[in-house]
C-alpha cells in the first residue's frame, strides 16, 4: 500500500480528472488525500468522505481574483498568473507542506497549475508527478512568443526561491519523474512531446458523484441533440454568445433539440420550452452519451469528454489555453471553430449544420474516441503512479 497526496487548485476542471485517478488508487487499497484551497469543492467532486487538507489561497470569484470578462490574449494570461496562479502557490505552500508532513505521502500528484505541490515536494525530497489537465503547454502554446515564455520562466524561478528548493531546476508544470497527460497525440498533434516519463492516458472520467434534477423526460428522441456549454469559469462572459446559440438552435428546432448550460442565468426561456432547454448545470457525461454535437469554449475537459463519446464540436475559444485546444480540434478534423466575441447566429448555425451532417467530422471524432479509450484513462494513470511509488521506495 502506498500513499498519494493530490495537490489541486480550486478549479473544477482541474479537480475532475484527478478524481477518477484517486478513485482507482483507493479501490486498489492505497491511501489518498488531497490538498486544496477549497476543501468543499474537492468533497463535492470526489465524495464527502475524501480526506482533504485545507490550504490558504484565493478561490475563483473572490475579491481581487475576478478577471474582467472581456480580458483576452496576453493580458488575460498575465492576469491569470499575476493575480491568481502565483499568489495561489505562495498561499498554498504552508498548507501543502503541513499536509505532506502529516500524511507522509510516497508520491505527490501535483496539478500543472498547482505549483506549490511540485515545489514543496521538491523541497521535501519527495517524488512528484504532474497531472496535466490541459495539453496546451505541451503542444507549442508559446511558440512564437519568446518574451511571454521568458517572463513565465522568470516568475517560476522567483517562486522556487520562495517556496521550493533554490537549487532545483525542474519546471513545476512538468515533472521529470512522471507526466500524466489527459489527452493523446491523436488530438494534440505532431507537437506532442515524447519521452519515457511522459504518458498520454486520455480523459479520466471515472469516480464522479452523479448529479440529479436534470429533466431527462423532456428530451425528444426524434431530434438530434446539441449541448451548449461554456464550462464552469465563464458564467459572466457568455451572455451574447449563448443568446446567439439560442437563436441558431431555435431556427433548427424541426430537427435539433438544444440543451444550454446557463449557470449565470443569462437567458430568458420559458420553463416548458420543448426546443431549447436552458438549465443552470448539466450532468455532462451521461448527456454526452445522447449528444450529436457540442458547442463549447474549447475547454480541455469539455473537448476531451465530447471526443471520448465521439461527438464532434463547434469550438469558440475565449482565452487561456482554449485557442490552442480549439486549434487541436480543427487540425484533427473533429470540429469547426467560430469567433466567440463576434459570431452571429447565422455563422453558428452553419457551423452546427456542418458538424451534424458532414461525415468527415464525425469520423475524426470517432478516431479520437478510439485512441482515447485505448489510452487507459484513470486506470492507466493509477498504474503509472503505482510504479513511481514502487520505484521511489
Amino acid at each position: 500500500m502506498s500513499a498519494f497526496l493530490f495537490v489541486v487548485p480550486p478549479l473544477t476542471g482541474h479537480v475532475n480528472p484527478a478524481v477518477g485517478v484517486a478513485a482507482r488508487l483507493t479501490a486498489r487499497g492505497h491511501r489518498v488525500a488531497w490538498a486544496c484551497a477549497d476543501p468543499a469543492l474537492v468533497r463535492r467532486l470526489a465524495g464527502a468522505d475524501a480526506q482533504v487538507f485545507g490550504c490558504a489561497g484565493p478561490v475563483p470569484g473572490a475579491e481581487g481574483v475576478v478577471r474582467p470578462p472581456d480580458l483576452r490574449g496576453a493580458e488575460a494570461l498575465k492576469f491569470l498568473w499575476e493575480w491568481y496562479l502565483l499568489p495561489l502557490a505562495d498561499a498554498m505552500a504552508p498548507g501543502v507542506r503541513a499536509a505532506a508532513e502529516a500524511f507522509r505521502p510516497d508520491v505527490v500528484v501535483a496539478d500543472q497549475q498547482a505549483f506549490a505541490g511540485a515545489l514543496v515536494a521538491e523541497r521535501l525530497g519527495l517524488p512528484w508527478a504532474t497531472s496535466a489537465t490541459t495539453s496546451a503547454e505541451f503542444s507549442g502554446a508559446y511558440d512564437g512568443l519568446p518574451k511571454v515564455a521568458a517572463w513565465l520562466g522568470e516568475r517560476l524561478t522567483e517562486l522556487r526561491a520562495r517556496i521550493g528548493d533554490p537549487s532545483g531546476t525542474a519546471d513545476p508544470r512538468s515533472s521529470p519523474h512522471l507526466l500524466l497527460v489527459f489527452s493523446t497525440p491523436e488530438l494534440i498533434g505532431p507537437q506532442a512531446p515524447l519521452a519515457p516519463h511522459i504518458h498520454y492516458v486520455g480523459p479520466s472520467l471515472a469516480g464522479r458523484p452523479a448529479g440529479s434534477g436534470f429533466p431527462w423526460e423532456r428530451l425528444d428522441q426524434g431530434r438530434a441533440k446539441v449541448l451548449v456549454t461554456l464550462g464552469t469559469a465563464n458564467a459572466d462572459a457568455g451572455g451574447r454568445f449563448l443568446a446567439e446559440c439560442r437563436t441558431a438552435l431555435r431556427e433548427r428546432a424541426d430537427r435539433v433539440q438544444a440543451v444550454i448550460a446557463d449557470p449565470g442565468g443569462l437567458l430568458a426561456v420559458p420553463a416548458d420550452d420543448k426546443d431549447v432547454l436552458v438549465v443552470p448545470s448539466v450532468p455532462q457525461l451521461p448527456l454526452l452519451e445522447r449528444a450529436d454535437a457540442v458547442v463549447c469554449h474549447a475547454g480541455h475537459n469539455t473537448v476531451c469528454e465530447a471526443l471520448w463519446h465521439g461527438v464532434p464540436l463547434v469550438v469558440a475559444p475565449i482565452r487561456d489555453d482554449q485557442p490552442v485546444v480549439a486549434g487541436q480540434v480543427v487540425d484533427a478534423g473533429a470540429g469547426v471553430r467560430v469567433r466567440f466575441g463576434r459570431v452571429r447566429a447565422d455563422r453558428l448555425g452553419a457551423a452546427l449544420d456542418t458538424v451534424l451532417t458532414d461525415p468527415v467530422h464525425r469520423a475524426a471524432a470517432a478516431r479520437i474516441r478510439t485512441a482515447f479509450r485505448a489510452a487507459g484513462g484513470a486506470q492507466a494513470a493509477a498504474a503509472h503512479l503505482e510504479r513511481l511509488a514502487a520505484e521511489s521506495r
